[in-house]
């Protein structure tokens, strides 16, 4: 009964908050000069260490799946200033910090080591994306826009890959690596009713488009659900997947090789509006 009182109380007060604001009608979503987000992320990470080497003598390739345990909340931000109807600036941040340790299953060479199956391995990272899009509506009505969005993207990534791999030692090697690279992406907001809007984009980065010193590429798309309860605030669920690709070649000595590192985020979001 407790349960079904608080069930009412909270379907009440959502209630009423609605009706407070329902004299703002569609004003509530598609007015405002400069809208800022601030949530976060529940975000599951998954890594693949994969490498290669080859000596005069031999060559050998491998990877590995790495699973990060528990989701990490994350910070996530996002804001966008409406110059007019179908020109907008857009701003995001999202971070990842998190590390795990677990025992890989095959050989693996990375970074000029040979990494032996059964290897105890410890995987820190730390990964940030920040980007500056300007988009354009290519359709724009009180209640669909479609934009084409082309900006710059800031990356950094800071991995260590370090453990016991038992007769033959320890090891350690770290991956820092940030840089600046155009994307491009695509937008499509829907207004469905006179509090609500539906947003959903991808966008996509390629390394050797910019300044950075390794090849790999950077996907995201995302989804979200907003609800205005007055024109200026409003709250916002949704979803969120990054995709990041890192790939290097190196050389010691008569080795030459390529590390790479795959890392997946996703996960749900949610957070606080804030319009102007």
């Amino acid at each position: 009964m407790k349960a079904l009182s608080s069930l009412t109380l909270a379907g009440l007060t959502t209630a009423a908050l609605a009706a407070f604001a329902a004299p703002a009608a569609a004003q509530a979503q598609g007015d405002s000069a400069f809208t800022l987000r601030i949530g976060a992320m529940s975000a599951d990470g998954d890594a693949t260490l994969k490498g290669s080497a080859n000596t005069v003598d031999q060559s050998f390739s491998g990877s590995e799946d790495f699973d990060f345990g528990s989701s990490e909340v994350s910070p996530r931000v996002d804001g966008v200033w409406k110059i007019s109807d179908r020109n907008r600036l857009i701003f995001d941040y999202f971070s990842y910090d998190k590390d795990n340790t677990q025992t890989i299953g095959q050989d693996v060479s990375f970074g000029g080591y040979s990494v032996p199956a059964d290897s105890s391995v410890k995987l820190e990272t730390k990964f940030q994306l920040a980007s500056l899009i300007y988009d354009f509506a290519v359709i724009e009505t009180e209640n669909v826009s479609l934009g084409l969005e082309l900006g710059a993207e800031w990356a950094k990534i800071d991995a260590t890959v370090s453990g016991d791999a038992g007769e033959l030692g320890s090891f350690r090697e770290s991956v820092e690596e940030d840089g600046i690279a155009p994307v491009v992406g695509l937008r499509f907001t829907a207004i469905p009713g006179e509090h609500w809007m539906i947003n959903v984009q991808g966008q996509y980065l390629d390394a050797e488009w910019g300044n950075f010193d390794y090849t790999g590429k950077i996907k995201r798309a995302n989804a979200a659900v907003e609800y205005k309860f007055t024109p200026n605030f409003g709250v916002y669920a949704g979803y969120d997947w990054f995709d990041i690709d890192y790939n290097e070649n190196y050389s010691s000595g008569d080795v030459t090789g390529r590390a790479g590192l795959e890392l997946e985020f996703k996960g749900p979001v949610a957070g606080l509006t804030f319009a102007f």
